[in-house]
C-alpha cells in the first residue's frame, strides 16, 4: 500500500506541469489526418494547437487551424457572429471532413453556446461540425484528452463483423517519454510477430475510415494508464471489444516486459512466440549489461530515490528501480490522478512489499514541497525535477520524460529491452554527469 500525501496549501501554483483541458482536447485532434479545428480563443491558445500537430510532427503544410482570435472587447461584448463567420470561412477553404469547434477559457467566461451556434450553422456548412468545450476549467489535460476521445466515439461504425487477427491502440501518445512514437512502433512490431494487425491507431496520424471501421477490431489495447479508460470501456459497452492488458503495468523493464508479452500471448494464443521473445530480450539486456555495465548493481544499489511522471511511464518504472536496479523508491509523484492507475499502482506496491509516500495529480509546487520534506539520492523525472532537485540539493536527478532538456534526433523506446537499455544509459550518463567534478584546475594539465 501507500502513504498518500495531501497539501493544505495548493490553492495554486508557480510551475504548473500540467497543462490545461485544451491541451488534451488538441492532441486528440492532431492525430486525426482529415480533421480540422476551431478555437474560439484568443491568439495565445493557437501556440497550444500548435504544439499538439509538433508533438504529432504534422508538417505545416498539413495543419487546419482557425483561430477566433478574441480581444478584450469580444469578451465584453460577445464574439457569437465572429465565431459563425471564421466558420464559414474556414468551410471554403478546409475542406475537411470534420470541423472541431473547441471552446476555451475566453468562450466559458462569455457563455459562448459553441453546441448551439454548431447546430445552427450546420444547414449551411459542408463540413461536419463537432462541438467541444475545453476551457482550464474543464480540468487538466488528461480531462481534455479524454474530451477528445469521446467526441471521437460517434465516428465509429457500428459492425458485427470482428477480425480476430486485429486490435485497436488507444492514446499512445499520452506518454512522456519524449520519443513514444518508437514505444508505438514497438508494440505494432511486436503484435506483427504475433501475426496480429493494427487496425487503428487511435489517434496518430489516423484516417477516419480507419476510425469508422475500429468498431472490426477483437481487442483494444491502451497505451496509457493516464488517458483512454473511459473511452475503452465506451468501446465495449457499444461495440463488444474488450479492453486487455489493462490489468497490469506497460512493458518498461525486464519484469514488466515478460508479464505485458506473456499476457498479450495467451490472449492471441501465441505463447511460444512470446516466451522466445522473452528469452531472447533478457539474453541481450543481460549481455550487454555484462560487458558495459558491471558497475550498475553496486552503483544503484540501496539508492534512495523519488520518481516524478506520469501513471503510463511511472508505475512501470518503480518495479524496475526497485527489484532490477535495486533502488529504494521513497516518493512516487504521478502527473494523472485517474482511478485506474490508483489501483493498479496499490496493486504493484503490495505485490513489491513496499510503501512509498504518493502524491496524485502533481503539479509544480506540490512536486517541490514533497521533495523538500524528504531525503532522496536521486530523483527520476523531467528537466522540471531536475532544477528543483539542484535547489533543494539532492545529489543527482535523471532527466528521462518530458519536459526534457534533451535533444532528440531519433526516436527511442522505453518499452521492451531495449527500452530497458534506453533508460538506463540515460540515468546512467546523468549519474556519471552528477558527480563529476566542477572543480578542476585545467592549468595543472597545461
Amino acid at each position: 500500500m501507500f502513504d498518500e500525501l495531501t497539501f493544505e496549501d495548493c490553492n495554486h501554483s508557480k510551475d504548473p506541469v500540467l497543462g490545461c483541458a485544451l491541451e488534451g482536447v488538441a492532441s486528440i485532434i492532431a492525430g486525426i489526418n482529415e480533421a480540422s479545428i476551431i478555437i474560439h480563443s484568443p491568439q495565445g491558445c493557437a501556440a497550444t494547437v500548435a504544439n499538439a500537430y509538433d508533438i504529432h510532427e504534422v508538417d505545416f503544410t498539413r495543419r487546419k487551424i482557425g483561430c477566433t482570435r478574441l480581444f478584450e472587447s469580444d469578451i465584453v461584448m460577445g464574439a457569437s457572429e465572429k465565431l459563425k463567420s471564421l466558420i464559414k470561412e474556414a468551410d471554403q477553404t478546409f475542406q475537411s471532413k470534420v470541423m472541431f469547434v473547441v471552446g476555451t477559457c475566453a468562450a466559458d467566461i462569455i457563455g459562448e453556446d459553441i453546441e448551439g451556434i454548431c447546430q445552427a450553422l450546420q444547414p449551411e456548412i459542408k463540413i461536419k461540425l463537432i462541438p467541444v468545450m475545453a476551457g482550464g476549467f474543464h480540468g487538466t489535460s488528461y480531462d481534455g484528452a479524454a474530451l477528445g476521445l469521446a467526441a471521437l466515439l460517434p465516428f465509429i461504425h457500428k459492425t458485427p463483423l470482428k477480425a480476430s487477427d486485429r486490435v485497436n491502440l488507444i492514446a499512445p501518445q499520452a506518454n512522456l517519454n519524449p520519443s513514444w512514437r518508437a514505444d508505438l512502433n514497438w508494440v505494432t512490431d511486436v503484435l506483427r510477430v504475433f501475426g496480429i494487425a493494427v487496425q487503428a491507431v487511435i489517434p496518430h496520424n489516423t484516417s477516419f475510415e480507419e476510425l469508422e471501421k475500429a468498431g472490426m477490431a477483437s481487442a483494444n489495447i491502451l497505451l496509457s494508464h493516464d488517458v483512454g479508460t473511459e473511452f475503452a470501456k465506451k468501446m465495449q459497452e457499444i461495440h463488444g471489444i474488450p479492453l486487455i492488458l489493462d490489468n497490469i503495468p506497460l512493458p518498461i523493464g525486464l519484469k514488466n516486459t515478460a508479464r505485458w508479452l506473456r499476457a498479450l500471448g495467451t490472449y492471441f494464443d501465441a505463447e511460444d512466440k512470446a516466451e522466445q521473445m522473452i528469452k531472447q530480450g533478457e539474453e541481450m539486456v543481460i549481455d550487454v549489461l555484462r560487458r558495459r555495465a558491471l558497475m550498475i548493481i553496486p552503483r544503484y544499489r540501496n539508492c534512495k530515490v523519488a520518481v516524478s511522471a506520469d501513471a503510463t511511464l511511472g508505475i512501470g518504472l518503480i518495479r524496475m528501480l526497485y527489484e532490477e536496479l535495486e533502488m529504494i523508491p521513497e516518493l512516487l509523484l504521478i502527473r494523472s490522478g485517474a482511478e485506474k492507475a490508483r489501483k493498479l499502482l496499490a496493486q504493484e506496491l503490495n505485490a513489491m512489499g513496499i510503501s512509498p509516500r504518493v502524491v496524485f495529480a502533481a503539479d509544480g509546487y506540490q512536486i517541490k514541497q514533497a521533495l523538500s520534506g524528504i531525503e532522496v539520492d536521486a530523483v527520476v523525472g523531467s528537466a522540471w525535477e531536475k532544477y528543483m532537485a539542484e535547489e533543494l540539493g539532492i545529489k543527482l536527478a535523471f532527466d528521462v520524460i518530458n519536459p526534457t532538456n534533451r535533444d532528440v534526433y531519433l526516436d527511442r523506446a522505453y518499452f521492451g529491452y531495449e527500452g530497458m537499455l534506453n533508460i538506463m544509459e540515460k540515468i546512467g550518463n546523468d549519474w556519471e554527469m552528477g558527480l563529476r567534478s566542477r572543480m578542476i584546475n585545467w592549468e595543472q594539465c597545461i
